[in-house]
């Protein structure tokens, strides 16, 4: 299935946010420093309140530091997201209301600016967040949001029998699904 064929915007608009999915097939293939900041600074420039800029991201990108992060992403997300070259947490100081709601705008910029630099991210909830911060030396004041596997989309093959099934773009409800207006 393609995306032409499985993604159908209900309005128009610009084709990046149709092409965008999140694969779990990775490439053996290191990610150039620049294209990895660019995506980074993407995510700089995303809009947050006060401009508070609560995001931080730490990234692993060596063996080492990778492993380290293996330690705690759950065995359902480990499966394929060891192939993958990079993997960054996005965490935000907890300042203000919006924090998360800023740190999760920053991630959609990274993403679009990743696939606009020939990438693919797939962000996951599953690791252990308590175990995740006493690896990394996260201090209490920053909350824990997402792992995102960053790389080159690698051949759904390398992948186990379930997940080569579920290795495609998936659909969204319809717009009017989503909308409430007035209350609601």
């Amino acid at each position: 299935m393609t995306i032409e064929n499985n993604r159908k915007a209900d309005f128009p608009i610009d084709d990046q946010f149709i092409q965008r999915w999140s694969p779990r097939a990775f490439l053996d293939k290191e990610v150039p420093e620049e294209l990895l900041f660019s995506a980074l600074e993407a995510a700089r420039w995303a809009p947050s309140s006060m401009n508070i800029q609560p995001w931080r991201f730490i990234i692993a990108r060596t063996k080492e530091d990778r492993e380290r992060f293996h330690s705690f992403i759950m065995d359902g997300n480990r499966v394929w997201c060891e192939q993958a070259p990079v993997l960054i947490l996005f965490i935000s100081e907890k300042k203000g209301g919006a924090h998360t709601f800023d740190t999760g705008t920053a991630f959609g910029f990274f993403a679009l600016q990743a696939m606009e630099n020939g990438l693919v991210t797939h962000p996951m909830g599953g690791f252990d967040k308590e175990k995740a911060r006493e690896v990394l030396d996260i201090p209490d004041h920053y909350q824990l949001h997402a792992v995102v596997a960053l790389g080159y989309q690698g051949d759904k093959t390398t992948l186990t029998p379930e997940l080569q099934e579920r290795e495609t773009p998936s659909t969204r409800r319809p717009l009017q699904a989503s909308i409430h207006e007035g209350k609601f």
